[in-house]
């Protein structure tokens, strides 16, 4: 408390009192943390489908050197019992924000906004793994699996193309 109020430049008597209690800092610390993170993601985020593999590449390099520290944190902080309830309530958020995020980038992707959605979480859950644990395989994995995901859809858009042609 005494160095956190020192880097805010208060009294431990003003953290208290904004906060309520230290599990609250501990809370609202670990919440600011990942909505930085996720802010990220969406200013790097494609913005059309060709983008998509530039994304693919560099984001998971770029959060694990900025926000592998947060990620240890928040996983910290959320597996602990103490905490649950609260890792829980930011979760069902994360759904609603990823559900948002979605909607944003279906229109400038050319996909579904389900499809998008789906493919946020499995990327995100790659990039969270490598930056906690910088494995280059659980990664390749997941991002091979997204791309054969892209192919797959494109082909089903291309057969659909070809049928609506056909008279």
């Amino acid at each position: 408390m005494e160095k956190l109020s020192e880097a805010c430049g208060v009294t431990n008597a003003a953290l208290v009192y904004y906060f309520g209690t230290k599990e609250n800092i501990v809370v609202e610390a670990t919440s600011h943390c990942m909505a930085k993170v996720e802010d990220d993601f969406m200013e790097k985020a494609p913005r059309s489908f060709p983008d998509i593999e530039r994304f693919l590449n560099e984001m998971p390099y770029l959060t694990a050197k900025l926000h592998g520290a947060k990620y240890r944190f928040m996983y910290q902080v959320y597996a602990s019992p103490r905490y649950r309830e609260h890792g829980k309530a930011f979760f069902e958020g994360m759904n609603i924000r990823y559900h948002n995020y979605a909607v944003q980038l279906s229109g400038k992707l050319g996909l579904p906004v389900d499809y998008v959605q789906g493919m946020i979480y499995i990327f995100v859950r790659a990039c969270v793994h490598y930056a906690m644990f910088e494995d280059e395989d659980y990664l390749n994995l997941q991002m091979n699996a997204i791309r054969a995901s892209l192919r797959a859809f494109l082909s089903a858009k291309q057969q659909e193309y070809i049928k609506e042609d056909r008279p």
